[in-house]
């Protein structure tokens, strides 16, 4: 079969599950402002699949998420586009920056036929039936590609430069966009840093000559990758810093952040610009009807026969898979469609749908009597016997689409979550720790507060997301530098010791160091986990475990 003969038929696949529509139902956390920021308990999860009132009865054909997503894009057979989730960034393109607990259509794209979506750490991008590209939200980095990163957030919709534009992804913050102009298949713009743009270059810089502080530069205009200029490149899915393609001829390639074997080249190396992946070559091409997915830390694909295929870092314990390996779990299911969210996978297989990985908020849609995580794919029984015909997943929450035909009375069964309800629900936890928070530190001046403020907002959000690329499994909760309960978190020292209360690698690697019993939780009250004994002969321990004088 040719490349345009194999382009052919993908378009084929994609355009008939494009105009299949069905019902939409969610699972997971609804307290967007604090999913991936606070350990413990969060109220408002839907734990059991869900229907969402603003979209009962409505025909939704699509839905999009990212790994490092707190927020979801729908859209509907009439190419409205809803969006609903965190917002600090204008991620949701309604002009503003209020959070949304229910689906609400974007007013400014209703000129638009809107027929696929993507979204990425803070920003959304959206592509027309007529192949133009919009995006809304954070572009710091150059992520929404419109040519210019002079205005760090748009909070409504932006024309990107690109053009003919048929699918997108994002990561965290970058985006990646497929189009049919021969050449230029695909296209990336945003942040450079661990080389998933696919430019053979990670654009980093010092700030100054006399620092020794990188930065990396934005890259705000969409560019074609130069390496893959002679390949078709027909599917893309992009995981928080690195990104899967695959060729019209069935060949995988790789690129982006290595660690945890994620990129399947048996090593942990970064790769600046797309490496072929070896295992599938040959007699082992992907079909045309194949599904990929990329999560934070892990990639798969279904190659021949519809076996899937998994790399990098499958479970929280055990070792990591440093190239594709067939996850035999699932031998013999013929998977519809698959994603793959911070650390969980959800799959649409013949009547059935299976999920699995490290969850937190319900987002496996096991229900109350279920188990909160699993390390095998396990079925979601409350959609037995459904049709799926479309999975999103994202950070702390899963979405899927299913068939109506013959399931409406089940359906009707299920329950409705109105949004309302989270309002009060996720407000309560967000204004109650403050208080502890806020408490007079012994040794603490305002002046150093003040200061380490001002630092951390200095060091800014590229800093923390350098830290934590999303490696870490609980990486949902170095998400960015986002605030905590309205105050920017640092990684500073406090009167000269270091602060267990920072995150990123620094604020780790200080904390044991200290030896003190620091605490290393954030917001944790002072009385919590305190060394029972009175630290090294002193007189007793002082508020977040630093020694008082007698």
């Amino acid at each position: 079969m040719s490349a345009v003969e194999v382009e052919k038929k993908v378009e084929e696949e994609e355009s008939k599950n494009v105009e299949k529509s069905g019902e939409l139902l969610f699972c997971g956390g609804t307290s967007w402002d604090v999913i991936g920021r606070r350990k413990g308990a969060v109220e408002g999860n839907l734990i059991s699949p869900t229907r969402l009132r603003p979209l009962v009865g409505i025909d939704i054909r699509f839905v999009a998420s990212g790994c490092s997503s707190c927020h979801c894009v729908a859209l509907d057979v009439e190419g409205r586009c809803y969006t609903w989730g965190r917002n600090e960034k204008g991620q949701l393109g309604h002009g503003d920056s209020i959070q949304r607990d229910r689906p609400t259509v974007v007013s400014e794209l209703s000129k638009h036929k809107v027929v696929r979506a993507a979204s990425g750490r803070s920003h959304s991008v959206v592509i027309t039936e007529d192949g133009y590209s919009f995006a809304f939200g954070w572009n710091k980095h150059g992520q929404l590609g419109s040519g210019s990163a002079k205005n760090e957030i748009e909070k409504s919709p932006v024309r990107c430069q690109v053009s003919d534009v048929k699918n997108t992804a994002c990561g965290a913050d970058f985006t990646v966009w497929l189009s049919c102009v021969e050449g230029a298949s695909i296209l990336t713009a945003g942040l450079p840093q661990y080389g998933q743009l696919g430019h053979g270059t990670d654009n980093e810089y010092n700030t100054k000559d006399s620092s020794v502080r990188l930065a990396y530069e934005a890259q705000p205009r969409p560019k074609a990758i130069t390496s893959l200029a002679g390949e078709t490149i027909v599917k893309v899915a992009c995981g928080t810093n690195h990104t899967v393609a695959v060729d019209a001829n069935g060949h995988v390639y790789t690129w982006g952040f290595g660690g945890y074997g994620r990129l399947g080249h048996r090593e942990q190396k970064d790769e600046w610009a797309p490496r072929r992946v070896d295992v599938f070559q040959r007699q082992n091409l992907l079909p045309p009807d194949a599904v990929i997915s990329a999560g934070s830390v892990n990639s798969a694909c279904t190659a021949g026969g519809g076996q899937l295929y998994m790399w990098g870092k499958i479970k929280t314990t055990g070792d990591d898979w440093m190239y594709p390996k067939p996850l035999m779990d699932l031998s013999g299911w013929n998977l519809r469609c698959m994603d793959s969210g911070n650390m969980h996978h959800f799959v649409g297989a013949d009547s059935s749908c299976i999920s699995w990985g490290h969850a937190q908020y319900g987002e496996l849609g096991y229900g109350p009597n279920g188990q909160k995580s699993s390390a095998v794919p396990k079925k979601v029984e409350i959609l037995d016997g459904m049709h799926v015909m479309s999975v999103a997943c994202g950070m702390g929450h899963s979405m899927v689409i299913v068939d109506r035909t013959n399931v409406g009375d089940r359906l009707d069964q299920l329950d409705v979550y109105d949004g309302k309800a989270s309002v009060e629900g996720s407000e309560e936890p967000v204004s109650g720790p403050p208080v502890s928070k806020q408490t007079p530190k012994k040794g603490a001046s305002k002046a150093t507060q003040n200061s380490k403020r001002k630092k951390s907002k200095d060091s800014s959000d590229s800093e923390d997301e350098d830290d934590n690329d999303g490696d870490s499994e609980d990486e949902d909760s170095d998400e960015s530098d986002e605030q905590v309960n309205g105050r920017t978190e640092p990684k500073g020292q406090r009167g000269g010791k270091a602060s267990g209360r920072g995150r990123g690698n620094g604020a780790k690697k200080a904390a044991p160091a200290e030896g003190k019993g620091a605490g290393r939780g954030r917001g944790r009250p002072p009385s919590a986990k305190k060394s029972p004994k009175p630290a090294q002969g002193k007189t007793g321990t002082g508020k977040r475990g630093r020694p008082r004088k007698s």
